[in-house]
């Protein structure tokens, strides 16, 4: 089965896409082969990226704006996922995460989600059947719909008994998965039970770098981190944002732009009397932040007993950041999931591949822990997404067509000519 991911993540840097061919092992059934045919990116117009930054919290937008939103995600979805197909020979399923708009957190319960982007769009644009609305289903179970990274990153990882590994990607939030290992592994002579699937997310990424970026200068990034490496951490301001209950809640959790927007370093440092932001020059404020990103993951990490931890995510390429978390992370080696033969730069674009696979037959998207529940708190794993239009599978009988309706129980990445990386 041929599979389009498509997915935009809070850092709005791009569509990340991935075309993957899923096939199943004839004698091991439960062993999903992925071969990636195609993985890249596809730049977000810039009038709906800007169209979306102005209306993500703290800024006031109507159920007009968000519908006009819903049909311009739809339509840069569309156009991204038409070039692909039209380049790559076409795909059996499109299976697209959106673009989140809003994820509502109330005292640690997640009340709702919206993910945008009218898949209608793309089956007008491509032919091809959409699942889409990968979250509200676990929402719907009490799960914290998010993050939904934990399967791939099982099956990918979690079959090695004598590695404990933290899965780590670090976008505009960052969030972590833990896997693998046993009771004769290393790493896991503390923290959560041996083998344990434990995710969630660990707190800002780039979300809050990006914003004072933009906000002082109007470019999107730091790039190479050129203005923080000229700065200096402001210890009082990192201990005031450390004060947050956020880094207190247990895993699972999730949060998102709603909680870490444009003005929330702002309200932290005015509200403790932290002298206030504009005390702080940017550079002194980017490596400040860049501090509180690689403070809060690698404490979080440290908790969890992992003997590696294993990066993706546009938040890895920041040089200082990555070198500040290596340091913070020792003797914990932080590896690119580049060396592990994942590509790291289309991973969350495979997961929504994998998701739509997993959907079409019937099959669920979230990991069942010891008691039943999910990992992402849900009161049991769930199928996620919906089928647009809702007719489109009947007849191809993926959801019993056995052998696809096994359950997976590991996946192997292979190249063009199949073989395992």
């Amino acid at each position: 089965m041929r599979v389009l991911g498509m997915m935009s993540g809070t850092s709005l840097d791009a569509i990340d896409v991935a075309l993957v061919e899923f096939t199943r092992d004839d004698e091991e059934p439960s062993l999903l082969r992925a071969r990636p045919v195609h993985v890249g990116e596809r730049p977000w117009p810039g009038e709906a990226r800007d169209a979306l930054r102005a209306a993500l919290p703290p800024a006031p937008s109507d159920a007009a704006t968000w519908s006009r939103l819903h049909a311009a995600v739809g339509d840069a979805f569309a156009t991204a996922a038409a070039e692909v197909l039209s380049a790559q020979g076409g795909a059996d399923l499109v299976a697209t995460h959106g673009q989140t708009l809003y994820h509502d957190v109330q005292d640690g319960r997640v009340a709702s989600t919206l993910q945008i982007g009218d898949p209608s769009r793309i089956v007008a644009a491509t032919g091809t059947p959409v699942i889409h609305d990968l979250r509200s289903a676990d929402v719907a179970a009490g799960g914290q719909g998010a993050p939904l990274v934990p399967i791939l990153d099982q099956l990918l990882l979690g079959t090695d008994p004598d590695e404990r590994t933290a899965v780590l990607n670090i976008g505009g939030i960052s969030n972590v998965s833990v896997v693998g290992g046993s009771e004769n592994g290393r790493g896991v002579e503390s923290g959560p039970a041996p083998g344990a699937v434990i995710a969630g997310d660990l707190g800002p990424g780039n979300c809050l770098l990006d914003a004072a970026v933009h906000a002082a200068t109007g470019e999107p990034a730091d790039l190479d981190a050129r203005i923080a490496r000229t700065g200096t951490v402001d210890h009082a301001a990192l201990a005031t944002l450390l004060t947050d209950p956020f880094y207190a809640r247990p895993l699972p959790r999730s949060t998102g732009r709603e909680h870490f927007d444009g003005q929330y370093v702002r309200g932290m440092l005015e509200a403790e009397g932290a002298g206030g932001i504009d005390a702080l020059s940017l550079p002194d404020l980017l490596a400040t932040l860049t501090e509180l990103t690689t403070v809060t993951i690698a404490r979080a990490i440290g908790e969890l007993g992992a003997s590696r931890v294993v990066a993706s995510g546009g938040g890895i390429r920041n040089p200082l950041l990555r070198e500040r978390l290596a340091a913070q992370l020792a003797p914990v080696p932080l590896l690119d999931a580049d060396d592990l033969g994942i590509p790291a730069d289309g991973k969350e674009a495979l997961l929504i591949a994998l998701l739509g696979y997993l959907s079409a037959h019937g099959l669920p998207g979230t990991l069942s822990r010891a008691d039943g529940t999910s990992h992402t708190g849900a009161r049991s794993p769930v199928v996620l997404g919906s089928l647009t239009p809702p007719h489109a599978l009947r007849g191809r009988q993926y959801a019993s067509n056995a052998p696809d309706s096994v359950p997976v129980g590991r996946l192997e990445i292979t190249d063009p000519a199949g073989t395992a990386r």
